[in-house]
């Protein structure tokens, strides 16, 4: 499959004018996936972390064509980074940090290959698109190895787990860039701004109304409110930091 991230959207041209230039590359009968299209808006660090949450979507030998990109046209490198079996394409920006961190075997290219007249702001339709396409196909392209650690380097100093709030879903909860797994036990209660939450394990577990923590489908702490929307919470939006205390 191709796994497409992104913070294109659904409207517009550009997510669609990126699928053809997949499909065109990979035949007609290839399987395209919009695993994400509202990544955070031009937010490369945000993104690697939700990125790294949904790398069980993954198989081996799929393909992600992730474009967050906001450095589209400057000196910065394209990349294909191999994880643990599965490809990434995407801008050298650090969105796949969180995906090489944590992977057990890496190898990443540097992409080589540029059709004549390609757009100096539209990689994704014009590189990005076209390589996970040739990847598909088991097509060669122009590119060369890099040493994993020539990776974009600002990016090696993000932290393992980002305490704050990185995406606000449809339903008004909000995802942190801090996987459940690596709080503390002994930590039950999450503070954001002058709000105390603690955890429950699903909706149902609390009333109506009643905000919550707990860990979501893909291991993120997540903030929500049982029938209502946790975005309305007083002080809580993209970029709020959580921190937790013990039981009070």
């Amino acid at each position: 499959m191709i796994l497409i991230f992104s913070d294109f959207h659904f409207t517009g041209p550009y997510s669609g004018a990126m699928q053809a230039a997949v499909l065109r590359h990979a035949g007609k009968n290839a399987g395209i996936v919009n695993l994400m299209l509202d990544a955070p808006d031009r937010d490369p660090m945000r993104s690697a972390y939700l990125l790294a949450s949904l790398r069980r979507e993954f198989g081996v030998g799929d393909i992600g064509l992730c474009v967050v990109d906001p450095g589209v046209g400057s000196a910065r490198r394209a990349v294909v980074a191999q994880c643990d079996g599965a490809f990434f394409v995407g801008p050298d920006n650090g969105l796949f940090e969180m995906v090489i961190r944590r992977a057990q075997n890496v190898r990443l290219w540097q992409i080589d290959w540029e059709p004549e007249g390609a757009s100096a702001s539209f990689h994704g339709r014009d590189i990005f698109g076209p390589v996970a396409g040739m990847l598909a196909a088991n097509t060669d392209f122009a590119r060369h190895e890099l040493a994993v650690d020539a990776r974009f380097a600002d990016a090696r100093n993000w932290p393992d787990d980002l305490a704050e709030v990185i995406y606000i879903d449809g339903y008004g909860n909000a995802m942190t860039g801090q996987r459940a797994n690596m709080v503390l036990a002994s930590a039950p209660v999450l503070t954001v701004g002058d709000l105390e939450i603690g955890r429950a394990r699903t909706f149902s577990d609390v009333p109506a109304g009643h905000a919550f923590w707990y860990e979501n489908s893909f291991g993120l702490v997540e903030i929500a409110v049982n029938g209502g929307r946790a975005d309305q919470l007083p002080g809580l939006g993209i970029g709020s930091k959580v921190n937790w205390t013990g039981a009070t």
